[in-house]
């Protein structure tokens, strides 16, 4: 392990530059890296706040029983607040502990946009289509309705952030469904409002209400999951597995991208994080830069396609589709296993036209070492034997962060002490196995869930307390809630713009119009329906979150196949899906390409 680290700190060093430059190319590519800097107090505040925003997610998921008409709004506008404290109005402002006045101003409006909905509910769900007679301001003779107003601001603010954090490609494709709604379907603007901002099939529809869910508690999981080192683990099995084999690097490169992939819900993020790493080593093998970064680009935009996480999307998938979660992840194993062979075969065949070799075996990871380490995966596989046993993805995404947490401190633990922070595994342990066997309507069949999360948590902060573990393991865990419920910003915003595609398409029916013309010029051939539709999520998918993503891909596209060619609903959201993530390596944008050209230090 320790040989491998210092294999891995030398490829980044030498190659790569300092960290600093690993985190310059995250900014320059990744906009979920663009934010302000805060020091000090100021620091430390917005750490815990943002932190305590992760805590609220799960509390209101598990414990907290709120209409979705109230839920919604009020996650939006949290997200809203805290976007235009992290992220300034242009890339690279350094400014340090600066918010400027009107950042403080859009903040403030948007967040009482959208808090406006639940405070009035009741009263806004009975005036229906008639809002423009409701919350009406008088001013001389004219009459201001208060509702569409609060509407069009909340939409822009909204359009704003989404500029900040994800970027123009989802605007634009926002934007031309807009126009067709009042140029195409003669909509007028109270109509287009009201059906946007106060329905549930506009920006509070079903994206965001997926990803005030499932989502926000799976991006969560996945900052904790990373907490617990399982990233680093993956790349040393991979070096471990393929590292000594002909084109060695380029082999780890496939293998540790399609590991962390499936769990990091960003394809540039991946491409940085394992690139910075395995790009250097490929390079020094002697593969040319070019190619070493598009090997790194194309596996880790298929890290998104890999079950059984596949960035979330798997959980979405059988969400939306209404199949069990067993059944998408069995049929997702054959394409991702293509793709990945595909990949490993190309490095392959180019390893052996160069005639170049694997890295030398004692510079590798040893297996004696690195199966002790096994336990890192502990969450990963609870979470998946939770949702097939037939818990709830709530359910099982809390379990599972709680593991981490666990094995998080375990990790940082030598000796006798790694037992003792082992201990609150035991009733979870207890729960995850024995609460099937629960009879409904006794009390632990209602609250055996609760009672064993509060005696695990319980223990945890005994056990932080007497043995005083390794002084990182605290901060640690409130790095992974302040991650988690930033991490979640990009995906919430992503998905309120998400939801004005969808709203569009329900409003005007455009829909229809989709599979009308893409059966039209498909003559009835699937071929050519499935190339057609391709082209459309390669679009639609570009600088898209893969959350996001898919439920872009969900409400427009793969209706085209299901309706339209009467393809197996599954199988359509599978194509649209993996097409929409092929957009991060796909010219003109190919974020990931990018980012890797960038690690490659090859001229753009």
């Amino acid at each position: 392990m320790a040989e491998n680290e210092k294999l891995n700190n030398v490829a980044v060093d030498n190659d790569v530059g300092t960290m600093e430059d690993v985190d310059a190319i995250m900014k320059k590519y990744d906009r979920e890296s663009n934010t302000r800097v805060w020091e000090g107090t100021p620091r430390k505040i917005l750490r815990v706040l943002t932190a305590l925003f992760g805590i609220f997610l799960i509390v209101m998921n598990m414990w907290i029983k709120m209409d979705e008409r109230a839920r919604r709004p009020l996650f939006l506008g949290l997200v809203i607040i805290l976007v235009f404290v992290y992220y300034p109005i242009k890339k690279g402002s350094q400014k340090v502990n600066y918010m400027p006045w009107y950042d403080i101003v859009m903040a403030a409006v948007g967040a009482f946009c959208f808090f406006f909905y639940p405070l009035n509910l009741e009263k806004i769900v009975s005036a229906g289509t008639r809002i423009q007679k409701a919350f009406v301001v008088q001013i001389g003779s004219i009459s201001i309705p208060l509702l569409i107003v609060f509407a069009i601001i909340g939409t822009l603010i909204l359009v704003e952030c989404c500029r900040r954090v994800v970027g123009m490609p989802i605007i634009c494709v926002a934007t031309v469904f807009v126009l067709y709604a009042f140029l195409g379907a003669g909509k007028d603007l109270k109509t287009v409002m009201y059906n946007l901002f106060y329905t549930t099939t506009g920006i509070l529809g079903t994206p965001i209400g997926v990803c005030s869910t499932y989502i926000a508690l799976f991006v969560i999981f996945g900052a904790f999951l990373e907490a617990t080192g399982v990233a680093n683990f993956f790349i040393d099995c991979a070096n471990a597995l393929v590292g000594w084999a002909s084109g060695g690097p380029a082999k780890v490169a496939v293998v540790s991208s399609a590991l962390c992939g499936m769990v990091s819900g960003s394809s540039v993020g991946n491409t940085v994080t394992t690139g910075s790493v395995t790009i250097p080593m490929m390079k020094k093998t002697g593969y040319p830069p070019e190619f070493a970064g598009a090997v790194e680009a194309a596996s880790s935009t298929g890290g998104q396609i890999m079950p059984p996480i596949m960035g979330a999307a798997a959980f979405l998938m059988a969400e939306m589709v209404g199949v069990p979660y067993a059944k998408i992840i069995v049929r997702a194993i054959l394409p991702a296993f293509l793709y990945f062979l595909g990949i490993f075969l190309g490095v392959h065949f180019k390893a052996k036209k160069l005639g170049l070799k694997g890295l030398p075996r004692e510079e590798l990871p040893k297996w004696k070492l690195l199966l002790p380490q096994i336990y890192l995966i502990l969450p990963l596989v609870v979470l998946v034997y939770m949702i097939m046993i037939g818990f709830t993805m709530a359910t099982a995404a809390v379990y599972a962060t709680l593991y981490c947490v666990v094995v998080a401190m375990i990790s940082r633990e030598e000796g006798k002490k790694k037992l003792v922070m082992a201990i609150p595994l035991i009733p979870l342990l207890f729960m995850t196995l024995m609460s099937r066997s629960f009879e409904p309507g006794t009390f632990m069949g209602e609250n055996g869930s609760t009672l064993c999360l509060a005696i695990a948590f319980a223990l945890l902060v005994i056990n932080y307390a007497i043995s005083k573990p390794n002084v990182k393991s605290l901060p640690t865990i409130i790095d992974a809630f302040e991650n988690g419920g930033k991490n979640c910003l990009s995906v919430g915003i992503a998905c309120g713009m998400a939801g004005i595609i969808a709203g569009v398409v329900t409003m005007t029916g455009l829909g229809q119009v989709l599979i009308g013309a893409i059966v039209g010029l498909s003559n009835g051939h699937l071929i050519i329906a499935l190339v057609l539709t391709m082209l459309c999520c390669i679009v639609l998918g570009m600088g898209v979150p893969t959350t996001a993503n898919y439920i872009i891909m969900a409400t427009t596209c793969a209706p085209i196949l299901a309706s339209g060619m009467d393809l197996n609903l599954m199988a359509a959201h599978m194509f649209c899906f993996y097409f929409g993530i092929v957009a991060d390596i796909t010219p003109p944008v190919a974020l990931a390409a990018y980012a890797g050209s960038a690690i490659a230090k090859l001229p753009r």
